[in-house]
């Protein structure tokens, strides 16, 4: 089923801001909990990570209120990332089908920002993002591998 959430990049304090969220509205984290970057598998594309970043938050997940999921990861600066007020959020969508999440993606990168090109991603879906021409970032997750 289709849904929208926020999508919230801390620079490395993603588990202390999400435990103070869950003690605000309660509830656990869903999915697998939370996910850390140790959890990566292995790959010749990617250089391996520091140790002060495995235990980093790759991903949290936690329903607040009214269906909406709040999403959060780590993104620090020996990563590359620079998080800043502006690029600390993101819409996250996640349509049902390819053809819908290419349909969507393609519509708000126009004019704007491809930030990572879709793609079958390791944990099973297709994803990314961009940023609109108005400044807004998109992400994209599509679970459902066909049209």
């Amino acid at each position: 089923m289709a849904r929208t959430n926020t999508y919230l990049n801390f620079a490395r304090n993603t588990e202390e801001a999400f435990n103070f969220y869950k003690s605000i509205f309660g509830g656990d984290f869903t999915g697998n909990g939370i996910s850390r970057f140790s959890d990566i598998p292995p790959s010749d594309d990617m250089p391996p990570l520091a140790e002060e970043d495995k235990n980093l938050v790759m991903h949290v997940e936690l329903p607040i209120v009214g269906g909406h999921v709040l999403m959060g990861t780590d993104a620090p600066e020996t990563m590359g990332f620079t998080v800043n007020f502006g690029n600390n959020v993101h819409i996250s969508l996640e349509p049902d089908t390819k053809a819908e999440t290419k349909k969507l993606f393609d519509a708000l990168s126009a004019g704007g920002k491809v930030t990572m090109e879709l793609q079958d991603m390791f944990w099973g879906a297709y994803f990314g993002s961009c940023t609109d021409k108005f400044g807004v970032q998109w992400m994209f997750n599509c679970q459902q591998q066909s049209s």
